[in-house]
């Protein structure tokens, strides 16, 4: 039977062989060290999630400004670039591939967590609703900075390095974060986006940064080695739009025009439900994008075999039931329970939580 057997067959993702059309998301866990330099712990971490076809790694700043969380890694020195490389090297020993997330928060961040305890920085100066992780604990968010127009072209250049800097620390490709209200994402919404230069106001100028980021990218990596994350209909971090079907039409549209490899969208709200009662279909998305589709939040075994059936999905994405289930895609192909995961050890931490969940099939 087709969805029996399509789940766990190998997938061409461009000139990468995936063992498997399952995905391990982006699963921030705040496990970095000193410097925020990924762990030999974190190594251990993903080598026991390396039976997913693909792993997107945890969000990574691309410099100290994009930081929003306490002992988040980023990808901009030398040493976090080696403390990668030694992850990226176990997950290939392993068998599996493995994808760097690049993250700028944007206004979803604290002084306390900036260089030189500076403001945050967003496309305008819109105060977010909500709260951070910092050394002290769950802090109020703050009224960022709007970013200067000069200051534009230098953050465009960190992506580029970012992205160059995963290519040396041995990863197989690049996902761009746009989505979750963070700074992409932000650029893109005009509750967030309030400008009235060429970064704002339109479509095509909300647009214009996640695009121009992208070709960035696209100037140090392959373009089938490049993906970028959409949440069009969610509104966590404080974010909307008064009329996304258009924006992330657009969007999707000039993605898939430059030939990049992936699209990976959350259909609904993340981490919540997948219905949001909104007019717009995401299965639009799918049909506007040329490369390979990852659908994400809230699958289960039966969604996704039942997505694969229909097609409305290449490769499909799970987060949660990978924190608990290190051997998740052997519990899929025999159908077998899940453990639960705990949410009191999601962020920070050592073992606990982290690499002492059980595998059912050793």
């Amino acid at each position: 039977m087709k969805s029996m057997t399509d789940l766990f067959q190998p997938y061409q993702l461009g000139n990468l062989k995936l063992a498997n059309r399952i995905v391990m998301a982006p699963l921030t866990r705040s496990r970095a060290g000193a410097g925020d330099v990924p762990t030999p712990l974190m190594a251990t971490y993903y080598c026991q999630r390396a039976s997913a076809g693909l792993i997107i790694s945890e969000a990574s700043q691309i410099s100290p400004q994009g930081k929003g969380y306490i002992q988040t890694p980023g990808i901009y020195s030398a040493e976090q670039i080696a403390g990668w490389r030694q992850i990226t090297d176990a997950v290939h020993a392993a068998g599996s591939k493995i994808v760097i997330q690049l993250w700028h928060v944007g206004r979803i961040s604290h002084p306390e967590l900036q260089p030189n305890g500076a403001l945050p920085v967003a496309p305008s100066a819109v105060l977010p609703v909500g709260q951070v992780f910092t050394g002290r604990g769950m802090v109020d968010l703050v009224t960022p900075r709007a970013l200067e127009l000069a200051e534009i072209p230098s953050l465009i250049a960190d992506y580029r390095q970012a992205a160059s800097n995963a290519r040396d620390a041995g990863f197989d490709g690049v996902e761009i974060h746009a989505a979750n209200g963070y700074l992409l994402d932000q650029f893109l919404r005009d509750k967030t986006n309030r400008r009235s230069d060429e970064y704002g106001g339109s479509i095509e100028n909300r647009a214009r940064l996640l695009l121009e980021v992208t070709d960035a990218v696209l100037e140090v990596s392959e373009k089938e080695r490049v993906g970028v994350r959409l949440s069009p209909l969610s509104p966590v971090n404080d974010i909307d739009d008064s009329d996304p079907e258009p924006l992330f039409t657009h969007v999707v549209r000039e993605l898939s025009q430059r030939g990049i490899g992936f699209l990976h969208v959350i259909e609904g709200i993340t981490g919540g439900a997948r219905d949001t009662g909104h007019s717009f279909q995401l299965n639009r998305l799918r049909e506007l994008f040329a490369g390979t589709y990852i659908a994400n939040n809230g699958y289960t075994r039966e969604l996704a075999l039942a997505a694969r059936e229909t097609n409305s999905a290449d490769l499909i994405a799970f987060g949660k039931a990978f924190i608990a289930n290190p051997d998740l895609v052997e519990r899929l192909q025999q159908n077998a329970p899940l453990n639960e995961p705990d949410p009191a050890t999601f962020y920070g931490g050592a073992e606990v939580g982290y690499t002492d969940y059980p595998a059912l099939f050793v």
